[in-house]
């Protein structure tokens, strides 16, 4: 199947929200990393998200000009085309995007889209991200009133993070405290300045003890229940069940039954990152020590071609990420819940 059209990429967010159930956001970095996300999903028999953040978009353009825009436009041109061969819907999607990076992505690659929707093609990307949760609540949804704008001309979907995730991610640093807990009164605000669709559609990644890296379980305070305590109180105001789409950022270490509960709490999205990185480079990293005196010439000897071919251990690597992206389809409740 294509890329998802903006209509398909509602349905699909429709569907997770009514069935309880999320897709895996896969970050990548590469055509292999694309690749493996799509077989993942593929086997998975599930829809899904595939997301370039800031450092993946500037890796992807080369260390030579590391140019962003280039790097994620050529990934999403090529994600167009590949994604045709895998029986799944892929909405394409750039993840974390902090103030000082939007006029070298976010807002190029928006305008890109506005015009290609104004020759009457389908957007580049199905969604953005804008992640103000380093500056004030009122600087970040004033930035955010611009993008929603925006991006609703070019019928994309915006993803909003309003307060911090702790942990580091492509640069944007938070500290691991009490201020990882999205309130019922930020909640509301965001409603005041955004709306509830009417001015655009969006995604909501609230916090509620989200780490992003690597932390085993219960080393993370998560409180998923809070989700439904900012659902209710937004709906208590203004008439509306369950009105935000939840995303669920820093989900590494996270057991089964925080990630349910996020679930029945309204989470469609959850991103993953670092499961899938150790994923792919795990077989990489055991293939160069059980090789090692192929993939090196020790010695003054020639090696072994096919032992360092990068298409030999390239493979391993896809597979195993392939196999990850399944058990987060399984984890979300994804798998077997593709558009037919």
């Amino acid at each position: 199947m294509p890329i998802a059209t903006p209509e398909v990429y509602n349905e699909m967010l429709d569907r997770a929200k009514a069935g309880r159930f999320a897709y895996p956001a896969i970050n990548v970095t590469s055509s292999q990393t694309l690749n493996a996300a799509l077989r993942g999903f593929a086997e998975a028999e599930s829809d899904g998200i595939v997301q370039i953040s800031t450092g993946g978009a500037e890796f992807l353009g080369g260390q030579y000009s590391k140019d962003m825009v280039t790097g994620a436009v050529a990934l999403a041109e090529y994600a167009h085309i590949i994604a045709e061969k895998y029986p799944v819907q892929i909405a394409l999607h750039t993840d974390h995007c902090p103030k000082d990076k939007l006029d070298g992505y976010v807002r190029p690659l928006l305008a890109l889209s506005e015009e290609r929707v104004k020759a009457g093609q389908n957007p580049l990307f199905q969604s953005h991200m804008w992640d103000g949760s380093a500056e004030t609540l009122a600087d970040n949804l004033a930035v955010a009133q611009e993008l929603l704008e925006q991006a609703r001309r070019a019928n994309i979907i915006l993803e909003v993070e309003i307060t911090p995730t702790g942990g580091e991610e492509d640069g944007v640093t938070h500290e691991i405290n009490d201020e990882l807990y999205t309130t019922v009164d930020d909640a509301i605000r965001t409603v005041e300045a955004l709306g509830l669709g009417e001015k655009g559609r969006y995604l909501l990644a609230a916090s509620f003890g989200n780490v992003h890296g690597v932390y085993k379980p219960g080393n993370v305070v998560l409180r998923p229940e809070l989700l439904k305590e900012l659902n209710d109180g937004v709906a208590a105001k203004f008439g509306k069940q369950s009105p935000f789409d939840f995303v669920f950022h820093g989900g590494s270490g996270s057991s089964e039954q925080e990630i349910l509960t996020a679930l029945e709490n309204g989470v469609v999205k959850m991103n993953i990152d670092t499961d899938t990185q150790y994923a792919f480079t795990r077989p990489v990293a055991g293939h160069m020590f059980a090789n090692y005196d192929g993939v090196l010439k020790v010695d003054g000897e020639v090696g072994n071609k096919k032992a360092y071919d990068p298409r030999t251990w390239g493979k391993l690597a896809e597979e195993s990420m392939a196999a990850r992206v399944l058990v987060a389809a399984n984890n979300l409740r994804s798998a077997g819940n593709k558009i037919k």
